[in-house]
């Protein structure tokens, strides 16, 4: 909630992270979403050891180490639309992005646009001066939501596309209902490593996922059929079965964001936020780790379409390029 409230100081420096991905072309349907089935049962990981992380790369991706990861499933692809609807229409959920901002956790802090306390979430509006800026990328749209991603003004989301304008709580949420949780970020990079061991040195785009075409943010080509957003299934799946691990949507991850891996402490997604697991430019707001970049990552911006990637993403705020993914210990799913 507060960091919604102070959107107008940040709008968005964590979000100009969560863009850098990158961008790639795609041998998978494309256009032709009628073709877009991702299958609905979760899919077995056997665990084992590798390599995760990477030292050739960005900073916050190393040191890369050893990891232990026990067997678990996942989802194939993200979490649809209605999927979360009917989350929704059992259990009455309300999203953060559907709340308003409680007035009184501003206090000391100057409001100088009343829409930043309505319900909510970022939605990506390239500003028409081409600035490469990414303050000029982001607005904070009243009434956006996982029903209207892109804002009130727009289309609804389909069915099939990736429910997005979740928090993290609301991730959890849903997580909770279908009988499983978030994966944690080395379950999720083993996954999408789809078997490798260690990280393949990469410096081109990936060829089969849904990522920006184009100069990024001024000319999209839409090679890939798609200017935003795709439907579940649209792209080849990995070795393990698993799509759009990268690119189509950034997805929460249960662990919490620190600057370099934590190479000699257990992960304890569930306990307080370390110290350094904070947004330095909204001091007080705890960060979680996004994985899998999503359809903003352009080639020309940076290489962040690798399951090493990684970014910080302030837990309390929606946007319509973040998704999410179900870990499960059982296969009792919804």
């Amino acid at each position: 909630m507060f960091v919604r409230a102070v959107l107008q100081r940040s709008i968005l420096l964590a979000l100009v992270f969560a863009t850098a991905a990158c961008g790639g072309r795609t041998s998978g349907a494309g256009a032709d979403s009628s073709a877009c089935i991702a299958p609905d049962e979760p899919v077995f990981i056997k665990g084992g050891d590798f390599i995760m992380g990477a030292d050739d790369a960005y900073p916050e991706e190393g040191p890369a180490h050893q990891v232990t990861v026990s067997s678990f499933w996942l989802d194939p692809a993200e979490v649809t639309v209605a999927r979360f609807s009917a989350f929704v229409e059992e259990t009455g959920y309300v999203t953060v992005a559907e709340k308003p901002v409680d007035a009184a956790t501003m206090e000391g802090l100057a409001i100088h646009d009343t829409a930043a306390l309505e319900p909510g979430g970022a939605v990506f509006q390239p500003s028409p001066d081409i600035s490469l800026s990414a303050l000029s990328w982001w607005k904070y749209v009243p009434g956006a939501n996982w029903r209207y991603p892109r804002g009130p003004d727009k289309s609804r989301a389909a069915p099939s596309e990736p429910a997005t304008q979740i928090a993290f709580k609301d991730a959890v949420a849903f997580a909770e209902w279908a009988g499983g949780r978030l994966p944690t970020e080395a379950e999720w990079e083993y996954a999408a490593r789809g078997g490798r061991v260690s990280a393949a040195a990469q410096t081109s785009p990936p060829d089969n996922a849904n990522t920006w075409q184009g100069i990024f943010p001024v000319q999209n080509t839409k090679q890939d059929g798609f200017e935003g957003v795709a439907p579940t299934g649209c792209f080849e799946p990995n070795k393990l079965g698993l799509y759009d691990m990268i690119g189509n949507v950034w997805e929460w991850t249960a662990t919490w964001y620190a600057p370099r891996h934590r190479v000699d402490e257990t992960e304890d997604p569930v306990g307080p936020a370390p110290a350094e697991s904070y947004d330095l430019h909204n001091p007080g707001t705890p960060v979680r780790v996004i994985k899998g970049g999503s359809y903003l990552c352009a080639e020309n911006y940076c290489m962040r379409y690798r399951p090493a990637a990684r970014h910080a993403q302030d837990t309390g705020l929606g946007t319509n390029h973040i998704g999410f993914r179900v870990a499960y210990d059982s296969i009792k799913k919804q």
